[in-house]
């Protein structure tokens, strides 16, 4: 289980790992399609404490009341994007609960779109995840305008919002598996 530094609000990002627009923008490119748009698999697993901290979770139990249980926000998931955005500092200073290798893209996933992750049942929802003041202060100014683009919108570059159907063990390595879209 990795845990990141207590601070207040969670983790710092290093400014030193900072990329500029440019740089965002060639690795977006660079990144091969996801080459299934129907499955994908879960590749982190990432629970936020009330003190801020992370913690890497080999399992979890998704919940219908409580989502990740012990996490403090609401679930999110995204793609490999992660990995270009954080630029080789830890994917849990993101704060999210699930990373994925799979295309969460508008036009693969519409909210509504329903999957099975693991062993469980989630919705998409249509609240979109745009970055905040933390995203903003842990990746820098051009990571927060690379991933409210309008141009690149919809490539939901910062992750997607899931609500939990049916409860269930999901770990990472398990199955995404699209059951239905809207």
């Amino acid at each position: 289980m990795t845990k990141l530094a207590r601070e207040p609000y969670g983790p710092k990002g290093d400014p030193e790992r900072h990329l500029c627009l440019a740089e965002l923008r060639a690795g977006l490119a660079a990144l091969p399609p996801e080459p299934d748009t129907e499955r994908g698999r879960v590749a982190r697993i990432v629970r936020r404490l009330a003190d801020g901290s992370r913690e890497t979770l080999g399992a979890t139990e998704l919940s219908v009341a409580l989502g990740v249980p012990g996490d403090v926000k609401e679930l999110k998931a995204w793609a490999k994007k992660a990995r270009l955005i954080a630029n080789g500092q830890d994917l849990s200073l993101f704060g999210d609960n699930f990373f994925v290798d799979f295309d969460v893209s508008a036009a693969n996933l519409p909210p509504g779109s329903r999957l099975r992750v693991g062993a469980a049942l989630v919705e998409v929802t249509p609240k979109p995840h745009n970055g905040c003041a933390k995203f903003h202060a842990r990746f820098g100014d051009d990571a927060l305008r690379f991933v409210q683009a309008p141009a690149t919108r919809h490539l939901n570059l910062r992750g997607i919002f899931w609500k939990v159907i049916e409860g269930g063990i999901v770990r990472p390595g398990d199955a995404i598996v699209v059951l239905a879209r809207p």
